[in-house]
């Protein structure tokens, strides 16, 4: 399938086709919280993007910056051809839980090691997610963990045909 033509980016704003493959990993010192159940179970100014052509950030916040008790371990994992095996978690909060709405690489491939002690959630199975203030939009498709905020234009693969992008 050929790439589409990628939106040109404003001032200020990036280019997700402008992102390596394989990806790479940069620290952020931008405000991030995750809201479960009317509660936030996650707060941060010191993440980890990883970013990765075609796709929005996927932002990986320190275990630390979770409310103790928010994360609880699930069965199952999944495999990325560049981080390696996953580890899943439900997410809790307010009475509720988010399920494998976040994933960590506890023994990440070389060249992600930083990942180690963080962890990612899903966007669209939370509450909510905020970037410096701005409610998150999550990557369309359901199975990739992207952020999208006004900071970054697409396209974005997720959408429907863009599978073999």
């Amino acid at each position: 399938m050929r790439h589409p033509t990628p939106d040109p980016p404003a001032p200020g704003q990036e280019s997700v086709w402008d992102y390596p493959r394989p990806p790479r990993v940069e620290a952020s010192d931008e405000s991030v919280e995750v809201w479960v159940g009317g509660v936030r179970v996650a707060s941060s100014t010191r993440t980890l993007r990883v970013l990765e052509t075609s796709h929005p950030p996927t932002y990986y916040l320190p275990v630390d910056d979770v409310v103790p008790g928010a994360l609880r371990p699930v069965d199952g994992a999944t495999w990325c051809e560049f981080k390696g095996e996953a580890a899943y978690f439900d997410l809790v909060g307010g009475g509720t839980s988010a399920p494998r709405a976040a994933w960590s690489y506890p023994r990440p491939s070389r060249g992600f090691e930083r990942l180690v002690g963080h962890v990612a959630v899903m966007p669209g199975a939370v509450d909510r997610c905020t970037v410096d203030g701005e409610v998150v939009v999550p990557q369309a498709g359901g199975f990739y963990g992207g952020w999208v905020t006004s900071r970054v234009v697409g396209p974005f693969k997720g959408e429907p045909g863009t599978w073999g992008w």
